[in-house]
């Protein structure tokens, strides 16, 4: 792991305001530091590993609201450990997006039906990763609404 947080779960960051946990899975430093600076520049809570063992490691230890998957990794496919994660009922909720430079036509297709709920082709940009990420993030409960009874 190359930057862990203090221990905190989801809640307390949707609470808090402060963003959502993310695994990071990723062998390219350039690529790694990239995506930390601007997941944390927008108060999200990054936790990196640099292959697929200590990323599955990370996985389970953080319980992340989402996983952004590198596919090609050194030690494990990035695909095949999506499938490890998918196929682990403790961890299969955990939506997981690849980021690839495999951006050839079928490549999304792939990563889609390994068990991928979205696809990032790079080099990623800030807008494209900020706004996929917020689509993952949980949403917080809403109260319902309290008639006013001033105005009764």
């Amino acid at each position: 792991m190359i930057f862990i947080g203090q221990q905190t779960s989801n809640q307390q960051y949707r609470s808090s305001g402060m963003g959502i946990k993310v695994v990071y899975i990723e062998d390219n430093p350039q690529n790694m530091r990239l995506v930390r600076k601007i997941l944390g520049g927008a108060g999200h809570y990054v936790t990196e590993a640099t292959d697929g063992a200590s990323g599955l490691e990370a996985i389970i230890r953080e319980r992340p609201a989402l996983i952004l998957m590198d596919v090609n990794l050194p030690d494990i496919d990035g695909l095949e450990l999506t499938q490890r994660i998918k196929a682990d009922p403790t961890l299969s909720h955990i939506p997981v997006v690849a980021l690839t430079a495999n951006a050839m036509y079928g490549d999304r297709e792939r990563c889609m039906a390994a068990g991928c709920s979205g696809y990032i082709p790079k080099p990623v940009t800030k807008n494209l990763l900020l706004s996929t990420v917020a689509s993952y993030a949980p949403q917080p409960a809403t109260e319902p609404a309290v008639p006013d009874r001033a105005s009764s």
